[in-house]
């Protein structure tokens, strides 16, 4: 029974597209995609980034941070028509994001996504996207709101 249970939980697992690259912008770092059907994945990603606070109490520095968003591929039905060799998509997407700031501070908050993909007849993808985060800052003896907007990003993957 374990074994039974073991290879239907691989195969499922074998059988969803995923894909591994970078995302290059205002936020750098390493990006995990894993399809759910052909209308949902997980986006997963983790590197580094530019932030600010809207009450300006640290500016504009460096971060390292980690965003998990579930997105929505082709949410309305809506396509594109001009489709040669590979695929067009779009994805609008919600979840969450935190971090550190280089000046002793941490962040969590509210992740959204919104983006274009390209699929091609071969195993390379590419995307740009907009994640804007928005909510909490903690830093030396303070709290404040917290938000990135700065955050449009060009995504290279290898899909397997």
């Amino acid at each position: 029974m374990i074994a039974v249970v073991a290879l239907v939980c691989g195969t499922m697992a074998y059988a969803q597209p995923r894909a591994i690259g970078g995302r290059l912008g205002a936020f750098n770092g390493v990006s995990y995609e894993h399809g759910f059907g052909d209308s949902n994945m997980l986006e997963i990603e983790a590197g580094f980034g530019c932030v600010g606070g809207i009450d300006n109490a640290f500016g504009y520095i460096g971060s390292i941070q980690a965003a998990v968003t579930y997105d929505w591929i082709d949410p309305f039905g809506a396509t594109f028509p001009w489709e040669h060799k590979g695929e067009w998509h779009w994805y609008l997407g919600v979840g969450g994001a935190g971090g550190y700031v280089f000046n002793n501070a941490g962040f969590i908050g509210a992740a959204g996504r919104a983006g274009v993909e390209y699929d091609f007849w071969f195993p390379l993808q590419l995307s740009i996207d907009f994640r804007p985060v928005v909510g909490a800052g903690l830093w030396n003896g303070g709290a404040g709101c917290y938000w990135e907007a700065t955050a449009l990003a060009l995504g290279v993957r290898y899909k397997f």
